[in-house]
């Protein structure tokens, strides 16, 4: 990982690319502080899976059902 700052990265900005084209992230910072960082393109990206979660979510039976005193809140019931 590099840091560096916004001046720094104006000045430097083909060497940084070319960083982060070997796979290296670049954090630019501005008064001491992260502000962006440039990675290189896909990089965590997480691969979708319809299905990935099959069986191991669950939903509660009364999931729907809302209690009294919230509905009566909400003006659902008198």
């Amino acid at each position: 990982m590099v840091i560096t700052t916004i001046s720094e990265a104006k000045a430097q900005l083909s060497k940084l690319i070319a960083k982060v084209e070997a796979g290296q992230e670049v954090i630019i910072g501005r008064a001491g502080k992260p502000v962006a960082k440039i990675v290189p393109i896909g990089a965590g990206k997480a691969e979708w899976k319809p299905g990935a979660l099959k069986g191991k979510i669950r939903m509660a039976p009364d999931f729907d059902e809302l209690p009294d005193d919230i509905a009566r809140s909400l003006g659902m019931i008198d």
